[in-house]
């Protein structure tokens, strides 16, 4: 019991201290504002004005009014901005206009094309007029613009669009005492474009930025371009490095849904032309190279067979390579390019140069094995004891001598044409073995055509490619 009397007197000890403590601070407060007040009542020269001395003249601090908060000046919260301005009535004209940033890139795969763009709605809205003597604007943030009713636009066959926010949120509003508004927005959007790729890279595009309301049909708000073509300025150091960019221009139409109605729609159309010099580079004259070489093997003899057959193969792969290349980077139409059309062509080109020398070499074994044959029968047929020691007579044949045996060779002779018709002759004057050599006669034009497709591949091939080159670029330049 001692101890809880104990506590209980020191706890109406500490109270009391307590409550003397606090009353000195008080008389201290009240003594520091009697000195303030007196201290600002010199200062005033006993509550007159000086005149001419600007030093003791102080200007109201307006914002710390509550009476000009801008809210209150514009009565937000006297409306429902949650109703469109002239709700009931005809429809809100509102203008719009843009001033393109950038055209950043340009997907043939994706078929989009993504842009930044400053975005800028004006409207009457007669809820936020306010009194002005100097009929100045008052301009606000995104913090003001969620408060009060704004267009509800959006970007049809849109895939990706966003606000920029740094470092704050790229949003302004402007009000002007007669109640105009200017909304802008800084918007990065990324839009479907249909491309048309039968011509490419030969190709023009055309794509479309559409702006529409998402809410409001043409009953409520009438959308249109504030200034007509004047309403769409772009950045004259806008550029692509595929690309050069022709023209823009605006259009403005009705788009209508069944379920809902029909709303006014707003077109930015700009026309691009491709560049072409970076195709000729890594396209077209790789290809053509790649023709031409095919080409060598058509001066090479037949007989080097290690020589021929890798040229060929080489130019082929190369070709399969470049086609490969171009397709990975290409969407996977259904229809057939115009790089696909030079490209598949000269493939043709270089895969026939194989197919020539197959058909020569072929030929080629072809006489060897006539040719053969035809040493056997001579010793036989002719009367003649050593095949190697026939001479024909230069006034029967109108050649000089021959070496029967030198007509097995693979090879050309340095006169091949003329030899080959030197063993004609020896089959058609001599009345002994004309019966058993007759069937030669055939064998003698197959050597002469053999000889012939390389000759004339020489010509063929390599006109046939420039007629080829010559109507590609007529038709699609």
């Amino acid at each position: 019991m001692q101890v809880d009397a104990v506590l209980v007197l020191f706890c109406v000890w500490l109270a009391g201290a307590a409550g003397r403590m606090a009353q000195s601070r008080g008389h201290k407060l009240e003594n520091y504002k009697q000195n303030r007040s007196r201290r600002e009542t010199r200062m005033d020269g006993g509550g007159g004005e000086k005149p001419g001395n600007p030093i003791y003249k102080r200007s109201p601090d307006m914002t710390k009014s509550l009476v000009t908060k801008s809210e209150q000046l514009l009565r937000i919260d006297d409306h429902d901005f949650t109703m469109r301005p002239a709700f009931g009535g005809p429809p809100i004209p509102v203008g719009v206009d843009v001033q393109v940033e950038s055209l950043d890139t340009i997907s043939e795969v994706d078929m989009d094309f993504t842009m930044t763009l400053y975005l800028r709605h004006y409207w009457k809205d007669e809820r936020l007029s306010f009194p002005s003597t100097n009929n100045q604007s008052m301009t606000f943030d995104s913090r003001l613009a969620k408060k009060i009713w704004v267009p509800d636009m959006f970007f049809v066959h849109s895939k990706r669009s966003f606000i920029h926010d740094t470092t704050t949120e790229n949003v302004m509003l402007r009000v002007y005492p007669d109640g105009n508004v200017l909304y802008s927005l800084r918007i990065t959007v990324t839009a479907m474009c249909n491309m048309d790729l039968s011509r490419f890279p030969l190709d023009t595009q055309t794509c479309s930025l559409e702006i529409e309301s998402y809410a409001y049909t043409d009953d409520d708000l009438m959308l249109y371009w504030k200034k007509g073509n004047e309403s769409l300025n772009t950045d004259e150091r806008i550029s692509l490095s595929q690309f050069l960019i022709q023209k823009f221009h605006t259009t403005t139409k009705l788009a209508f849904y069944s379920s809902t109605g029909w709303y006014n729609r707003l077109y930015i159309h700009f026309t691009l032309r491709r560049h072409i010099f970076f195709f000729l580079l890594q396209t077209y004259f790789p290809a053509t190279l790649m023709v031409m070489l095919s080409w060598v093997s058509f001066w090479i003899d037949r007989r080097a067979v290690p020589a021929r057959v890798p040229l060929g193969i080489t130019t082929v792969l190369t070709m399969s390579t470049i086609i490969t290349g171009v397709n990975a980077s290409m969407p996977r139409v259904s229809y057939i390019k115009a790089v696909d059309i030079y490209l598949w062509v000269s493939f043709v080109f270089v895969f026939l140069s194989v197919i020539e020398y197959a058909a020569v070499n072929y030929l080629s074994t072809v006489q060897e094995r006539k040719e053969r044959k035809l040493r056997e029968r001579l010793p036989c047929t002719c009367g003649i004891g050593n095949p190697d020691d026939m001479m024909i007579d230069p006034q029967i044949t109108g050649y000089g001598s021959m070496d029967v045996n030198t007509t097995g060779n693979y090879g050309m002779p340095e006169n091949g044409g003329r030899q080959d018709r030197m063993l004609a002759q020896v089959s058609l004057t001599d009345p002994q073995i004309t019966g058993q050599v007759q069937p030669s006669r055939a064998y003698v034009n197959v050597w002469i055509d053999t000889h012939a497709i390389d000759k004339y591949s020489r010509v063929l091939f390599p006109g046939a490619y420039i007629l080829f080159n010559i109507i590609y670029w007529s038709i699609y330049s």
